[in-house]
């Protein structure tokens, strides 16, 4: 799959406990001793990964792990385009490989690649790369560029409550974006460069649509339980965009818990 991402670029538990929202810290050298506020993660991964792409087993490891990291939203999306490789991605979307053709136009790139680890929206680096994926989340931590407007979950009975705190100063509108994603499931995959593998791979997106709109200001949003209840997770994104729509960095976060 080397050679092949060389080609391209040279031409692009909620319902499991484990699932449990930004809490507390452990992602980088600076999150493991200082506490990080429940309502303002370290930071959002996204992933951008395959089953048909053997350079990607890695990456799915480590996103496991970053995965049941209290203080981290950390989202999986199985793209399509490596699937005439012989394998078809069980878990993938055309939708999910155009967010990942988005972000590669914001960010002024030719091509995509996999694995690709987009952080807070502000940068793309090697998804399987331990050194670069933390470093990011810390570098931007200390610059002012992490979970800097605080997100607060909660529910009644029939709805999700999402609060939205104040910009501050920095982009001051953002789209409220709702992430869907499957629970841990293990795939064994049969044909393809990864024949013969079982991989276990977390919150792989399922759907993506906008709640609403954010203006700097303290802002309170709600959604019906109903809605959130049929899906295997969700996350709350608070991401700026772009005048030519493109997706621009992600101001806050926050897991969406389902009862128990």
């Amino acid at each position: 799959m080397a050679w092949r991402r060389a080609l391209r670029l040279a031409a692009f538990a909620l319902a499991f406990p484990v699932f449990a929202g930004a809490g507390h810290a452990g992602g980088s050298e600076k999150a493991q001793t200082e506490k990080v506020p429940a309502d303002k993660p370290l930071g959002v991964v996204e992933l951008f990964t395959s089953q048909g792409c053997s350079s990607c087993p890695p990456a799915d490891a480590f996103f496991a792990e970053l995965a049941t990291k209290e203080d981290l939203v950390a989202l999986s999306y199985h793209v399509d385009y490596w699937d005439y490789l012989g394998w078809q991605d069980t878990l993938s979307r055309k939708e999910n490989t155009e967010r990942q053709n988005d972000y590669m136009r914001a960010f002024g790139s030719r091509s995509v690649y996999t694995p690709q680890a987009v952080i807070n929206g502000r940068a793309h680096v090697n998804g399987a790369n331990r050194a670069e994926v933390d470093g990011a989340l810390a570098r931007m931590a200390r610059s002012g560029e992490g979970m800097r407007v605080a997100v607060k979950v909660s529910r009644t009975s029939d709805r999700v409550i999402i609060d939205t705190g104040d910009a501050g100063s920095g982009p001051s509108d953002a789209h409220v974006v709702i992430v869907y994603f499957d629970p841990p499931q293990t795939v064994k995959i049969a044909q393809g460069e990864n024949t013969g593998r079982k991989m276990t791979y977390w919150n792989a997106v399922t759907g993506i649509q906008t709640a609403g709109m954010w203006h700097g200001k303290a802002q309170r949003y709600e959604l019906p339980m109903s809605e959130i209840s049929k899906k295997g997770g969700c996350a709350v994104l608070l991401q700026s965009v772009g005048k030519d729509g493109m997706p621009g960095p992600i101001l806050g976060a926050s897991f969406i818990h389902k009862p128990q």
